[in-house]
């Protein structure tokens, strides 16, 4: 298995004082740093790639073009040699002055700067950029440090401990791990410890030998040798039995395990990434939690993110989410800013899982439609705006109620006993209606006939505005805009 070099990071020192230029490398060398003390004419080239230039030490030059080469190079931090450069200050390259005698926590301090100058500077996105993380859905700075987590550890060895609550994507990052390092090729096994009983946990973790306990009809590998060469994911690590605590630290201690029932010794060359909900610190002060073993997985802690505290990447993976689906429900959906803005509100205590279900509920209720704040689930809207209620011409409306009125009734057991009556024109029976010679005004008729009914089923069901709504057959909603246009309360 090959491991990536990282490249060198350059200290580039431009001083045609040539004493002070050779005293500077001197103390660079002398501290770790690689530098390289460069002149005028190949200053431009020694800056290609930008990349793996950490800073340039900027001195004295006969030229004087101090100020043009600062601002050639803006992605490369700059340090000024001498109190004569001070002007520069004003170009946000410039980080910093070093004046002789040279002290090495000032030079430390000052190369530290310049380092996080480059590592915090936007980048331009490339074609293999989106393609490097898988699943990682995210642009707040939780998860841009997550990312820089996983790129400095992937391609080392140590041990990974994911920490956070759970529907965080824990799993996710674990894989992210495994994906960006040397041991991209070898498999990724995943393994809940909480969701395996446990005296089934070491077969299934180290394997068995045939016979090694009733039932081992044959023998049978387990996840460690199902994951050489590659990553063992170890999920839920805090609900492992402390007896199991003891046999998973001496193979990380040790690099060896036997299979249950076996005497042969089998190399574990095996990635460890843990991860957890539980407070392990809190379970050791309480005895359920090996001390050893934890700070044996802990060699590099991940926290992994609640979704509320990245409320603002909810658009992108509400957008992830429907595409998942997408194909499933053969529909997609749109949510309008302010149910957006009501979902940032919510606390998520399922984090992205829950936020998973919504989107799947919200493409089956709403396909292909837009989704607005009073569509959500009632405990997702965090909001004081009334919903829309149309106002419909009055042909509309007209047409509607006579609908309502004279709709046919087809339930056999119905004896027409509940048939309501009126006096005057209106009767049970709608074809028996006769219109009278002198003629009707028939909006305002249907306007009677509607408070009519209306006030009846509202005193029927002491104005439960729902249970009135389902006399009528009407949504509530209606029914309420319909009290409004007709001023009707329960004081009237």
């Amino acid at each position: 298995m090959t491991q990536q070099i990282p490249a060198v990071h350059n200290i580039l020192i431009l001083d045609e004082n040539e004493r002070r230029a050779n005293l500077m490398a001197g103390l660079l060398v002398f501290i770790g740093e690689q530098c390289e003390v460069v002149t005028e004419s190949n200053f431009a080239s020694k800056c290609i790639p930008e990349d793996v230039v950490t800073c340039c030490i900027l001195g004295a030059l006969s030229s004087g073009e101090h100020e043009s080469i600062v601002k050639s190079q803006p992605a490369i931090p700059f340090l000024l040699l001498g109190d004569t450069l001070k002007y520069l200050f004003e170009q946000k390259n410039v980080l910093g002055i070093l004046s002789e005698p040279f002290l090495y926590p000032v030079i430390t301090q000052q190369i530290r700067d310049c380092q996080e100058y480059k590592r915090l500077m936007p980048k331009a996105p490339n074609a293999t950029q989106g393609n490097k993380f898988e699943g990682l859905i995210g642009n707040t700075e939780p998860m841009n440090q997550i990312r820089f987590l996983i790129n400095q550890v992937a391609n080392k060895e140590a041990n990974v401990l994911i920490l956070g609550e759970s529907g965080t994507g824990k799993e996710v990052i674990a894989r992210n791990v495994h994906l960006l390092s040397g041991r991209v090729g070898g498999p990724f096994v995943p393994v809940n410890c909480g969701a395996i009983p446990a005296e089934l946990l070491e077969s299934e973790l180290f394997g068995h030998e045939k016979g090694a306990f009733t039932g081992a009809i044959s023998s049978r590998k387990g996840r460690f040798e199902l994951a050489q060469g590659g990553t063992l994911f170890l999920d839920e690590i805090g609900d492992m039995p402390l007896q199991m605590q003891v046999k998973l630290l001496r193979v990380l201690q040790e690099r060896t395990y036997e299979r249950v029932g076996g005497t042969k010794a089998i190399k574990a060359d095996v990635r460890v990434v843990a991860a957890t909900h539980r407070n392990l610190e809190d379970m050791i002060e309480e005895g359920k939690f090996r001390e050893d073993l934890f700070y044996r997985l802990n060699v590099f802690p991940i926290e992994s993110p609640s979704l509320c505290q990245r409320a603002d990447d909810l658009e992108l993976l509400v957008q992830e989410f429907t595409h998942r689906f997408e194909r499933e429900h053969k529909a997609k959906f749109n949510l309008t800013e302010r149910a957006l803005e009501s979902l940032k509100q919510h606390q998520w205590p399922g984090n992205v899982r829950e936020l998973g279900n919504l989107v799947e509920r919200l493409l089956i209720m709403f396909p292909n439609q837009m989704v607005d704040v009073h569509d959500l689930p009632q405990k997702y809207r965090y909001t004081d705006d009334l919903p829309f209620i149309p106002e419909y011409p009055d042909e509309i409306m007209e047409r509607q109620a006579l609908i309502d009125m004279f709709a046919d009734h087809d339930d056999p057991d119905d004896d027409g006993t509940d048939d309501f009556t009126m006096s005057g024109t209106m009767v049970a029976d709608p074809t028996s209606m006769m219109l009278p010679t002198e003629g009707i005004d028939l909006k305002e008729f249907l306007a009677e006939l509607e408070v009519n009914l209306i006030e009846q089923a509202l005193q029927s069901t002491d104005y439960v505005v729902a249970r009135a709504a389902e006399q009528l057959n009407l949504r509530r909603t209606t029914l309420v805009e319909k009290m409004r246009k007709y001023d009707l309360n329960k004081d009237d």
